[in-house]
């Protein structure tokens, strides 16, 4: 009986190693098979929840918390495979995290290369070629602008001129999409650690008047 009990062990391990290893291989190649990204495809209240929680998680410095919505911003909204919105979330996280202790615009570049990193991906999902770099330094620019105190007035057409470089398109609507945006994230600035549930609740309108106007501006131009 021993010698008969040892084959079947064996191969029960290996119909076990085999299916393990399938499993592997099809998660594998789930996570980077292609995928016809879009972004274009966002619904604006999902982004609008997203982008508050995401500030949320920044402010609160929970860089998992972070990541994991990054995450769910590129996968769920935009339809990116799960191994690129990995690489997204990392990149966009890296370069949060390396914002975030700054004092000084010429600390602040030190950001600058896992930005144009983040946008050479994302550029896999716009319809238009745009210049990774640029939309980097533009993106960077407003980050510093809103910690010098800059008048969302100011730094809102810089947010929206990154949205027409990813995008292709401009407009008034674009415009008053980076204004709004602007506008919530000075609204946050003014609460500051005094900000209460309610306060969210109000910036998570202002995000979905943002995106939605963003949405109606790639609407219009949509053949």
């Amino acid at each position: 009986m021993s010698i008969s009990v040892k084959p079947r062990r064996v191969r029960r391990w290996s119909r076990f190693t085999a299916v393990g290893l399938l499993a592997l291989t099809a998660a594998a190649l789930y996570a980077v098979w292609p995928r016809p990204a879009d972004l274009t495809a966002f619904d604006p209240d999902s982004m609008a929840r997203l982008e508050t929680a995401l500030w949320r998680d920044y402010y609160e410095q929970r860089h998992t918390a972070l990541f994991r919505d990054l995450y769910a911003v590129w996968r769920d909204e935009y339809d990116f495979s799960p191994l690129d919105s990995v690489r997204l979330a990392f990149a966009a996280t890296s370069a949060a995290r390396t914002f975030q202790p700054t004092q000084s615009r010429a600390e602040a570049e030190a950001a600058l290369p896992s930005l144009v990193t983040y946008f050479r991906i994302l550029a896999g999902g716009s319809r238009v070629k745009f210049d990774a770099e640029d939309a980097a330094r533009t993106e960077l620019a407003w980050w510093q602008a809103r910690r010098e105190a800059v008048p969302p007035e100011q730094y809102g057409p810089i947010i929206a001129r990154v949205a027409t470089l990813i995008y292709g398109v401009d407009g008034n609507d674009i415009r008053r999409s980076g204004l709004v945006r602007a506008q919530a994230m000075a609204y946050r600035d003014r609460r500051a650690a005094d900000i209460t549930e309610a306060d969210w609740a109000h910036i998570n309108e202002q995000l979905r008047t943002a995106y939605g106007l963003l949405k109606r501006a790639l609407s219009a131009r949509s053949p």
